[in-house]
């Protein structure tokens, strides 16, 4: 739209400019069916072993690898520089900066071996670690492997604007407008690389994500790959959940699979575990918040009669108030009360009435082991 906005800028003719301008205005509000985002070239890499002269476009080691400079002048293990967004001019120690190359222009990478671990002596089995940008990587891999790789799996960075996270999650600005633009086109031009990869008769393209770029990237996949039967699942990545300020605790990630050509979902063993009561993940029934003690809540200290011979609840008590000391409350022949005690002895609660918990019964979500109660 800006190169649009500046070529009407040069009408001569001032009706005919605000008629036009009038007229691009409307198509620009115009809702687009799909998914929708301009191809920006916003990336720079860095050559480390490229020498630093006067005339080249470089960066601080240390810092964003998009915030340029040109090097005007060298003097004494010194670089006189001048920052291309504001045009300020700076000195720094050669050792402090990097030869850099915007995407697009001409790069020829190369691999260059640094170590190797030997094989165990019965095993042919043989694995390359590539260290390098992604996009340069994908390109290399493409001369020899295109159409030839069965897996492929991309973990990107998020766009969560966090710096902490193994790959640059401050890829774009948080406060761009173009943020989520950017981090598609950022995503486009390595996922066309992976196809050209991908093996077309059987094979599939796994991609990590999280809720910022889960639509985005969805749509996207759908657009690549028209082909290919693609379907997201949840991953379980903290059961007790990730807090986060003003928003709803974190407990999953997504992962997009991109099934291309024949494939087959194989079952593990295990797959059946709902039906057969394990690796179930089960959360304690008693409340383990140091406020929720017994006279916070009457109601939800009672005793649970557990079953001696079958470790099943036999029958569930009614609520004991705080005045009552537990021991003295009615035994159930065959059974042991369980209440809701830390092991140092504070009285804590159930999670929930008696009622709720009879219920719970019933429906068989309450599980209970040896040495522990506890409930889905």
């Amino acid at each position: 739209m800006a190169a649009i906005n500046d070529l009407i800028s040069r009408i001569q003719d001032p009706e005919l400019r605000a008629q036009i301008q009038a007229e691009v205005n409307k198509l620009s509000r115009q809702k687009k069916f799909g998914l929708v985002f301009e191809n920006h070239i916003p990336e720079c890499t860095p050559l480390y072993e490229l020498p630093v002269r006067v005339g080249t476009l470089v960066a601080k080691k240390d810092g964003s690898v998009n915030d340029l400079m040109i090097v005007t002048a060298i003097t004494e293990g010194k670089a006189t520089c001048i920052y291309q967004k504001d045009a300020e001019t700076v000195e720094y120690p050669l050792d402090q900066l990097v030869a850099v190359a915007r995407f697009g222009e001409p790069i020829y990478p190369y691999l260059q071996p640094i170590d190797t671990v030997c094989n165990a002596p019965d095993s042919d089995l043989w694995h390359t670690l590539i260290q390098a940008d992604n996009y340069h990587a994908l390109q290399l891999l493409e001369y020899l492997y295109a159409g030839q790789v069965d897996c492929i799996y991309i973990d990107p960075p998020y766009n969560t604007g966090a710096k902490d996270w193994k790959y640059n999650n401050d890829y774009v600005d948080g406060a761009d407008s173009y943020r989520h633009s950017k981090w598609l086109s950022f995503m486009e031009k390595r996922l066309k690389l992976a196809k050209r990869l991908l093996n077309p008769k059987d094979s599939v393209l796994i991609v990590t994500i999280d809720e910022k770029e889960y639509l985005h990237l969805g749509c996207l996949l759908e657009e690549m790959f028209p082909e290919a039967h693609i379907q997201m699942i949840s991953s379980l990545t903290a059961r007790s959940g990730a807090a986060r300020f003003n928003s709803f605790s974190r407990t999953n990630e997504f992962i997009y699979f991109v099934m291309v050509g024949s494939y087959t979902i194989t079952p593990i063993e295990n797959a059946a575990y709902s039906q057969e009561g394990e690796s179930i993940h089960w959360r304690s029934f008693r409340r383990g918040n140091p406020a929720n003690i017994r006279p916070s809540r009457p109601s939800q200290f009672y005793a649970l009669y557990i079953n001696t011979e079958t470790s099943l609840i036999q029958r569930v008590g009614n609520p004991i108030t705080p005045d009552v000391d537990r021991f003295s409350v009615e035994q159930e022949p065959g059974c042991v009360a369980v209440f809701p005690v830390r092991d140092d002895g504070t009285e804590m609660m159930w999670s929930v009435t008696p009622e709720a918990c009879r219920h719970l019964v019933e429906k068989g979500y309450i599980n209970t082991e040896p040495s522990n109660l506890t409930y889905i």
